[in-house]
């Protein structure tokens, strides 16, 4: 298991970092808005960047420390970056953008075969076209294939979807995580989108303006934000097996059933969809608009300042609705009532 000791103060203009934490782990989120620190805290881990002072060390070896005037350089840290911008080499051809990190480690490094990741990244069509000719998520897939192909002993993704529309971000996460999971090498994924974090990590180091807060996880900050968000809290559901029915696509949804009027039909998909988008009854209603109407009992439930969250087990799969504190006393909820759950065909946005 990776493990990263960071205790760290760096000084920008009038902008002050300051992070101490210990990651371990092999998914990791950064996550924090835009200015927070982010990048800066990934520039400062690679190398690019040196702290004021304070150390880094991973898995027990100094990368940098004041107190021991070490302060490795970049190249040796075997540490490679995926940033927003792919900034493949446009000199090169897409095979030679690959193999360029591969060729300059070191042969007792070399533990990741180009083959095995050509064949996982699906670039195999594209080794012999120039960068000029790739589509944006086409080139973020090849800079990946190149950080990957460097051999690191720890990945750094820097918001490497931020440049991406919504429909390439959500087919680039499966290649993102593939590497991880496949060629055992642990990253750091950093990211203002809570969406990105909740697929991509399991821990997550918090950053706001400047600070590292407390460690958390993408359900605990999921929860924590969902007053604040403008679409609460987003429950990611992947669906199969979709049949036409009454005009909507009938999905199956574990033991569920569920009609969807998003997306075209495929074998399985991720849809999105917001704590506010689902509307509970005490009793079974007698007329709905809505087109789904679940059964549910009460797991849990949460506050997020004046909202509280519903934690619903719907025939052993969970979704989480949203209520104002008044609903949830009107309602008499808790820890195992039994509600329905109505939920429009329309609530439902298709991510991939």
């Amino acid at each position: 298991m990776m493990m990263l000791h960071i205790d760290i103060e760096k000084k920008l203009g009038n902008f002050s970092l300051q992070v101490k934490t210990d990651i371990a782990g092999e998914r990791t989120g950064i996550f924090g808005e835009s200015g927070s620190g982010k990048s800066t805290l990934v520039h400062l881990i690679s190398g690019l960047i040196e702290p004021d002072k304070g150390e880094i060390m991973l898995d027990g070896e100094y990368l940098f420390s004041s107190r021991k005037k070490i302060n490795m350089a970049a190249e040796r840290r075997r540490i490679a970056i995926v940033f927003q911008q792919a900034m493949l080499f446009p000199h090169m051809d897409v095979k030679a953008n690959l193999m360029y990190g591969y060729k300059r480690c070191r042969p007792e490094n070399r533990l990741i075969k180009a083959e095995a990741l050509v064949d996982l990244l699906q670039l195999q069509p594209l080794l012999g076209r120039g960068v000029e000719n790739l589509s944006g998520g086409e080139k973020q897939r090849v800079a990946l294939g190149r950080a990957v192909l460097a051999n690191p002993r720890l990945l750094l993704m820097d918001e490497p979807l931020s440049a991406l529309d919504d429909a390439l971000r959500f087919q680039i996460i499966p290649y993102l995580r593939s590497v991880g999971e496949k060629f055992g090498i642990p990253y750091l994924f950093i990211s203002h989108s809570l969406t990105e974090m909740q697929l991509m990590t399991d821990h997550i180091l918090e950053i706001k303006n400047g600070r590292s807060l407390d460690g958390t996880t993408p359900e605990q900050l999921a929860r924590k934000r969902m007053a604040q968000s403008p679409n609460g809290y987003l429950n990611l559901l992947r669906l199969s097996s979709p049949r036409h029915e009454h005009g909507l696509l009938a999905y199956q949804w574990g033991k569920n059933s569920l009609l969807v009027s998003a997306g075209e039909p495929a074998e399985e998909s991720l849809f999105e969809l917001s704590s506010r988008e689902i509307i509970l009854f005490k009793k079974h209603p007698e007329a709905i608009s809505a087109r789904n109407l679940l059964e549910c009992t009460v797991t849990e439930m949460f506050e997020s300042d004046s909202r509280i969250g519903i934690v619903l087990s719907v025939n052993g799969e969970k979704l989480v609705a949203e209520i104002v504190r008044s609903a949830s006393e009107e309602l008499n909820i808790t820890p195992g009532s039994t509600l329905f759950a109505a939920i429009k065909a329309s609530s439902f946005r298709v991510l991939a």
